[in-house]
């Protein structure tokens, strides 16, 4: 009996020593695993909370609210929220049963003159009911101001249905009665308020001075600007309008008065002839922003093309064809080429959303890079301008066992210029030392290839 319990005890004991040594070989395996999975990984980049890059590129965010300031007083402005419906995700998932969105509005006022200091803040929490006869929502904020300051105003949205946050900088200042800051623009017959200084075909408008009472509206007129920036990799300034009006009319001044500017090109709206100051309307052609003609589709290849080529397109005798052709050549067959209009005419297209000044948007430097280049990666704003980043290839270093991968950018800087006609009119910073593969990309346009920096193969 005793020695049947030895043997049983010594199988046990077996068993337990059988048990932890193959725990001690899954244990070092593990540890093993872990070593050369570590290794082998790259590093992570942590999120980066001030890139804005969503601001121009419509895929990334659905939300994208129009804004507009208006001096009421020396004390006193109003911000202008405009949401299209497109902006709103309606539900009707509420006790009501009411078709219904729910979006929070954070704003904080910016004083840019005292270390950026916060002057005043509002919270809007919106239920906004579906009105099927509505095309927007309009929402306005008053804000505390001083006299002969500038402001920069942060707006931060929440759509608390779908969780999506969207961000916005709009400034303004208070330097001036007479700067565009002391107008509002109402349509003349619906009596809506009008975001843009852009006017459709045959739009009648009314211009309400804030300010006080005027006798007198003073309308200079420029003929259009129809220059093109040079390439980045060239150091040359940023062609300007530097010419004078060629007429100015004045008007006795009334806020109902109907305004219709039928003539393509800038209308500077004053309160004295002297004063180079004030609101600016802009005509730039029946269709604009979008194109629907092929002789206002040629116009952005200037990009694309040399100046003999350009000149032939131009002048072709059938536009249309000049135009195929021409696209044909790049893509070599019509589904390619289709692809390559449809991608470069999308970027016109939206340059004429973003970048409009006193010019067509594709006709600023930022829309050149934004053409050529796509979308940015990165954009980074400060008060004087922003900055672009466009990802370069993965660089992959190693240390010992372990690989990091780094992320680099091709930044392309933009300064903001004051300017009478608009407050979104920037120039490229140009710079000897900057690499801009100006040449590749456009010799990848022209074999049919949509130019990346981060694709070195061309893939």
């Amino acid at each position: 009996m005793e020695k049947k319990l030895r043997k049983n005890f010594k199988l046990i004991l077996g068993m337990k020593n059988s048990v932890n040594f193959r725990m001690g070989w899954l244990l070092l395996g593990s540890i093993l695993f872990a070593l050369v999975f570590n290794s082998c990984k790259s590093t992570q980049q942590s999120a980066d909370y001030k890139d804005l890059s969503y601001l121009y590129n419509p895929t990334k965010s659905p939300i994208n609210p129009l804004y507009n300031i208006i001096n009421q007083s020396d004390e006193s402005s109003v911000l202008s929220i405009r949401f299209a419906t497109s902006d709103l995700f309606f539900s009707e998932a509420n006790p009501q049963g009411v078709s219904t969105a729910m979006v929070m509005v954070n704003i904080k006022l910016f004083d840019m003159k005292a270390r950026k200091n916060i002057v005043d803040t509002a919270t809007l929490n919106l239920a906004i009911v579906k009105d099927n006869s509505k095309l927007d929502y309009i929402y306005d904020v008053p804000l505390k101001v001083e006299k002969g300051n500038e402001y920069v105003v942060e707006v931060k949205i929440l759509d608390r249905l779908r969780l999506i946050t969207a961000q916005a900088f709009v400034q303004f200042n208070t330097l001036s009665v007479s700067n565009r800051y002391n107008f509002k623009v109402n349509t003349h017959f619906e009596k809506h308020q009008l975001f843009t200084p852009l006017l459709r075909i045959d739009e009648y408008v009314n211009l309400m001075y804030t300010r006080g009472h005027i006798d007198s509206l003073y309308i200079s007129f420029y003929k259009p600007f129809h220059e093109v920036p040079d390439p980045p990799s060239m150091l040359l300034p940023e062609k300007i309008l530097d010419y004078e009006p060629r007429q100015i009319v004045a008007l006795p001044y009334s806020d109902t008065l109907p305004m219709m500017f039928p003539k393509e090109g800038i209308y500077l709206c004053s309160i004295d002839r002297n004063i180079k100051d004030g609101f600016t309307f802009l005509n730039l052609g029946p269709s604009y922003p979008k194109f629907t003609t092929p002789e206002v589709m040629i116009e952005p290849l200037v990009y694309l093309t040399s100046q003999d080529e350009m000149t032939a397109l131009l002048t072709a005798p059938k536009p249309k064809a000049a135009l195929d052709d021409f696209w044909i050549k790049c893509g070599g067959n019509v589904d390619k080429s289709r692809e390559l209009i449809r991608i470069f005419y999308t970027r016109v297209m939206y340059s004429n959303y973003y970048f409009t000044s006193y010019k067509d948007g594709w006709r600023s430097e930022r829309g050149m890079i934004y053409i050529i280049y796509g979308p940015p990666d990165k954009v980074y704003k400060t008060a004087d301008g922003e900055s672009w980043g466009y990802k370069k290839p993965n660089v992959r270093s190693k240390w010992g066992s372990r690989f990091t991968v780094t992320d680099s950018y091709l930044f392309f800087n933009f300064k903001k210029r004051d300017n009478i006609f608009s407050n979104n009119d920037f120039y490229l910073s140009r710079s000897e030392s900057l690499v801009t593969f100006w040449d590749r990309a456009i010799a990848n346009w022209r074999k049919g290839i949509v130019f990346r920096v981060d694709n070195p193969k061309d893939l």
